[in-house]
């Protein structure tokens, strides 16, 4: 199964002002499409429970897991809450024919699948933007991580997507 890391942010490297500010209120209509077509794509979108509840709705058209230790109530193929190892997890949607993950955030999500080393690529459209501070696109990662630039496309004439290839080694 790939997994792959989708996020968009500003140009001085945050995904969002605070746990309330969602991308919807200040990225690109390009991108926005490009979010609905990959996460329709690959049918299942992984995000935490700060991003969902900025949602606030399951995302239509595909399946939702949101990651949480909190006990929700589930809609079986819309909305599912889970909380354990995430290979498991991943093992469990690839046992129910899902061949590709999105993973959308927000910055604990995007750390905890990083340092599990499951992240197989990362498309990351970069907004022309400065928030000067706010969230990361990860924590603090203790270990060097290896990328290689698979493509760069331009959205728009301001806003550019990058797909990077993890390499699953450590520097």
């Amino acid at each position: 199964m790939k997994v792959k890391l989708l996020m968009v942010m500003t140009a001085d490297g945050y995904i969002a002002k605070d746990e309330n500010h969602t991308p919807m209120q200040w990225t690109s209509p390009e991108d926005k499409k490009l979010f609905r077509q990959m996460t329709k794509a690959a049918g299942v979108v992984v995000m935490g429970r700060k991003t969902y509840d900025t949602i606030g709705a399951p995302l239509p058209g595909r399946l939702n897991i949101v990651l949480t230790s909190q006990q929700r109530d589930d809609q079986p193929n819309v909305l599912e809450h889970k909380n354990g190892n995430l290979q498991d997890i991943l093992n469990e949607l690839q046992g129910r024919g899902f061949k590709e993950v999105i993973v959308a955030g927000g910055t604990a999500v995007n750390t905890a699948f990083l340092k599990a080393n499951l992240i197989d690529e990362i498309h990351l459209t970069i907004e022309p933007l400065l928030f000067g501070s706010g969230l990361r696109l990860f924590e603090e990662v203790r270990e060097d991580k290896r990328l290689q630039i698979l493509q760069t496309d331009t959205l728009n004439d301001h806003t550019i997507h990058i797909i990077y290839k993890v390499i699953k080694e450590d520097v």
